[in-house]
């Protein structure tokens, strides 16, 4: 029986800027689809890559070298990658291991704009007691 990803990632792409959308875990087995993900986008001609974390459940050490090595790779090919919406753990971990220097600085704003996510309908909804 096949195992199913913890991970799942999404794309948007909006000119030579990209969101990537992280869901699930990113962890040792996971990490090298972030990888490939990121080399396409830079092989697509893509130098702004913002991944949100929103839906980021957990991030191990080998998540967050994935994470480092993206950092890395997007500089070395003149792009720019930030991390934006950590939970608190995650923030936790960018702050502990000083890499707190990857999280979105308030002052700058995605230049796409936001198109309706065709996800949301199917994500459980709190409902407030």
């Amino acid at each position: 029986m096949p195992v199913l990803p913890s991970l799942n990632l999404y794309r948007r792409d909006c000119g030579y800027q990209t969101t990537i959308t992280l869901a699930g875990e990113l962890d040792l087995h996971e990490a090298p689809a972030l990888r490939v993900m990121v080399g396409d986008c830079l092989r697509e001609g893509i130098r702004a890559i913002d991944i949100d974390l929103t839906t980021l459940a957990f991030c191990d050490v080998s998540g967050l070298n994935a994470l480092l090595a993206a950092a890395e790779r997007t500089a070395s090919a003149g792009g720019l990658l930030r991390l934006h919406h950590p939970t608190p753990p995650m923030a936790r971990l960018l702050n502990l291991s000083g890499t707190g220097f990857l999280l979105r600085t308030p002052h700058t704003a995605p230049a796409c704009p936001r198109v309706p996510d065709p996800m949301a309908a199917a994500r459980p909804r709190q409902v407030a007691s």
